[in-house]
């Protein structure tokens, strides 16, 4: 389903990108590879764990969600599996002012 995925994000409907932005992420980017998907994005806000729970509580991201999760093998078959998963940083080079 990664052509059904890429379709998705060429169009998302304006009140998940609101909530997005609700919730504090900023430069969020979905980076894609064959069937490998890579997310970036930087949080803004003080509560990122009840951030989450809010955007996770949203009627229109969860609707938005019905149809992105099943594009995810991990995720179809594997309910109990996290769709995200975190991972840890490294590597980081400063912007320079």
């Amino acid at each position: 389903m990664v052509e059904e995925y890429i379709k998705l994000h060429a169009d998302p409907w304006p009140e998940v990108v609101d909530m997005i932005r609700e919730c504090g992420l900023t430069n969020y980017s979905i980076f894609i590879q064959g069937r490998l998907v890579f997310t970036y994005y930087e949080y803004t806000g003080t509560d990122y764990e009840a951030d989450m729970r809010k955007m996770e509580a949203d009627p229109i991201t969860q609707e938005w969600w019905k149809h992105t999760h099943p594009c995810f093998e991990t995720y179809a078959f594997d309910k109990e599996s996290p769709y995200y998963h975190d991972m840890e940083s490294i590597f980081y080079v400063e912007q320079q002012d």
